[in-house]
């Protein structure tokens, strides 16, 4: 197993990697399970996460699919980008998690939103046993609005996720730079703040033929893709910071405008990330070679950009569609299946 990170996000992929014992130490057949001993068979955990771990043995099925849905987000949020997550497939390219980049400010805040995320679904989904369906809000609807259905539960959520997920960045003894722990507590508690700010209304319609006449109403997560963009966004803004004396303590400031103190909804990193365009292994870079680009495209996508100026290579490919597709009363429709030939670009 490759080194132990204090995320998350890397722990959770080492429960789901190859070379884990997690498929019996998560397994839910009808044989005994003993909490303990499974809870230790799961690497990376500090003591507070395994403590977790044995009085909500569920909950770390939970993390698992939480990192999933970190990389899958993760990667295709950042499609169009050279950096696009390449970390998550090879692990032996880690540093540009681990220097305090802004690609990990981005992985650290999707990661505690999403382990918050998960967590709170799963206690409107029933697959949590110690969680139900999230309280109904206070306040009275407008006329025709009732407040009903199974809401989730962040608050539940944003409670266990944030003692698993910020336990290791909270241990004096714990390897790492106190700067870096500052650094990750702070963005993971942006993740959760945009999480926050995610929860919205949703709504089910009533009423004969569908008239709408009445709708049931409860308070949802948008779903993680959302919340993924808006951190893509402070992603794009973040604040380069330095550790510095501020009173009687380090502090967290900007580096070129330490007149003010770090915002608490502004990602923050510590070092520059490389350019991405070229493998480096000792920088966490893979490259983009080999990358698709968009010939047409002016932005981070385009063969210009993406392929550092290098040049790109064209290739066609068949691609199957659905056509010449006809609705028919009520209420289907039927649709072809055509074939056409489109020419796309990789870089040198």
């Amino acid at each position: 197993l490759f080194q132990i990170f204090h995320s998350l996000f890397l722990i959770a992929l080492r429960l789901i990697s190859g070379s884990c014992l997690c498929s019996r130490a998560l397994s839910t057949s009808n044989q005994h399970i003993n909490k303990t001993q499974q809870c230790k068979m799961l690497p990376g955990l500090v003591s507070s996460q395994a403590q977790l771990c044995r009085t909500n043995l569920e909950l770390m099925q939970t993390i698992v699919q939480a990192a999933r849905e970190v990389k899958k987000t993760c990667q295709k949020t950042f499609a169009d980008m050279r950096w696009n997550c390449s970390s998550i497939e090879a692990p032996k390219y880690l540093p540009d998690l681990e220097r305090g980049t802004r690609e990990s400010a981005f992985v650290y805040a999707l990661s505690a939103a999403a382990i918050s995320h998960t967590i709170a679904r799963a206690c409107t989904t029933g697959d949590l046993k110690l969680c139900t369906c999230g309280p109904i809000p206070g306040d009275t609807p407008e006329p025709g609005y009732r407040w009903g259905g199974c809401a989730d539960n962040l608050h539940y959520g944003l409670l266990v996720g944030s003692k698993f997920s910020d336990a290791p960045m909270k241990m004096k003894k714990k390897s790492g730079s106190h700067a870096n722990k500052l650094m990750h507590l702070h963005n993971s508690e942006v993740g959760r703040q945009v999480l926050k700010d995610a929860l919205v209304m949703k709504c089910k319609c009533h009423g004969v033929s569908g008239s709408c006449s009445i709708r049931t109403c409860w308070r949802g997560l948008q779903d993680l893709k959302e919340i993924a963009m808006d951190l893509k966004a402070k992603y794009l803004s973040a604040t380069k910071v330095v550790h510095r004396p501020m009173g009687t303590r380090k502090q967290l400031v900007p580096k070129d405008i330490d007149i003010r103190p770090v915002r608490e909804n502004e990602l923050v990193y510590l070092q520059s990330s490389p350019d991405f365009c070229t493998r480096n292994e000792k920088l966490g870079s893979v490259g983009t070679q080999e990358r698709q680009c968009n010939k047409t495209s002016s932005g981070s996508d385009s063969c210009d950009l993406m392929c550092c100026g290098r040049g790109y290579n064209p290739y066609t490919e068949k691609v199957v569609e659905r056509c010449h597709c006809k609705y028919h009363w009520c209420c289907y429709v039927t649709c072809k299946k055509c074939e056409r030939t489109v020419e796309r670009y990789v870089c040198k």
